[in-house]
């Protein structure tokens, strides 16, 4: 496949090398005791492996796994965590998590990045990722089963069902015509899902996205429709460039996770600014305390920045004055993930 740097634009801010840099907050530990608890992790994960390979209930040890390597991280800390996580990926064990398709996509991350549209497609379960699952060993279909049920994956579909609705909304409170952006569409998979689009009563559908084969993927499938597939990175939106216009829905669904908290203020400001009189803006955030953050971190070398309701209302209230806004924080049912909605009143 062709390395994905010769296809991005070179400017987007949700790259591995921008989380590299954002170290995990909390106290740092001496390198001793780091590495005392390296080893004793990875002597765990050798008790995980031959549990794996005696035990028919796959999905019993894998849940296993993921309660302890997070009661680890929260143990040690998440500073900590992130020195331990690259030591447990030379395990034996990994060899046997990665025979999930999911996991495995995600750790060798064939577009570059982290989160790209076709992961998310494995937790939808989209046709475009059926010949993978079909291809996996039997243990790596079993693991698959339980991947796309965890609590995080439930909540990005939940997610999607819930950008649908609001789509819907939006549209009925504006009438014929509603105009949304969407920032890192990925595949824009909600748009299948909402009733305003299919009934054509959707405008215009802007869904920009740094990744030219999301880009190319939401041409097709969306040929003919409202959607208007943008090749364009964090950075050249908050430039401006190109000049998208003005509508009555904003919103970010997977893109906070990756932005520090002052980019994260930048494009709250920025997405604000595109709204029209009455408009929404809306953003998402895993929630701190995942279940399997430890896991996603180590197995699948997929790092996000966690955020806590605190933090979403910080963003809120550093990127616009309240007075002007009606704005609440919310979370999915299941807790995993958070909303920030903003609506300008003015």
């Amino acid at each position: 496949m062709t390395p994905i740097a010769t296809l991005l634009d070179g400017e987007s801010l949700v790259t591995p090398e921008l989380l590299a840099r954002h170290a995990p907050s909390g106290r740092a530990q001496p390198q001793a005791d780091v590495e005392s608890a390296a080893l004793n992790v990875l002597v765990t994960l050798s008790l995980f492996e031959r549990r794996f390979q005696a035990e028919a209930d796959t999905a019993r040890v894998f849940e296993d796994l993921l309660v302890y390597l997070h009661r680890e991280r929260g143990r040690h800390g998440a500073a900590a965590f992130a020195q331990i996580a690259p030591r447990l990926r030379s395990h034996p064990i990994a060899a046997i998590l990665h025979q999930d398709p999911f996991t495995d996509w995600s750790f060798r991350k064939p577009r570059g990045y982290s989160g790209d549209a076709h992961l998310l497609d494995f937790i939808y379960g989209h046709r475009n990722v059926e010949r993978a699952v079909t291809e996996a060993t039997d243990l790596g279909r079993a693991i698959y089963d339980y991947t796309r049920d965890a609590a995080s994956s439930v909540a990005v579909r939940e997610r999607r069902d819930l950008l649908a609705r609001l789509v819907d909304r939006i549209a009925a409170e504006t009438g014929e015509g509603a105009e949304i952006l969407t920032l890192a569409a990925g595949h824009l998979r909600e748009a299948a899902l909402s009733a305003a689009f299919r009934e054509g009563r959707i405008g215009r559908w802007v869904a920009l996205d740094q990744d030219p084969s999301s880009v190319a993927a939401m041409a097709e499938d969306y040929a003919g429709s409202a959607v208007e597939p943008v090749d364009g990175s964090v950075k050249t939106y908050l430039a401006g460039t190109p000049d998208l216009g003005s509508f009555d829905l904003v919103y970010a669904a997977g893109l906070y996770d990756y932005l520090p908290r002052a980019v994260a203020i930048r494009l709250t400001r920025q997405g604000l600014r595109s709204l029209k009189p009455g408009g929404t803006f809306l953003f998402a955030n895993f929630a701190q305390d995942m279940i399997d953050d430890a896991y996603r971190e180590a197995f699948m070398n997929w790092e996000l920045i966690l955020r806590s309701p605190e933090d979403m209302w910080e963003i809120i209230n550093m990127s616009v004055d309240r007075n002007t806004v009606e704005a609440e924080v919310t979370t999915g049912e299941n807790g995993v993930i958070l909303y920030g909605t903003i609506r300008k009143t003015g």
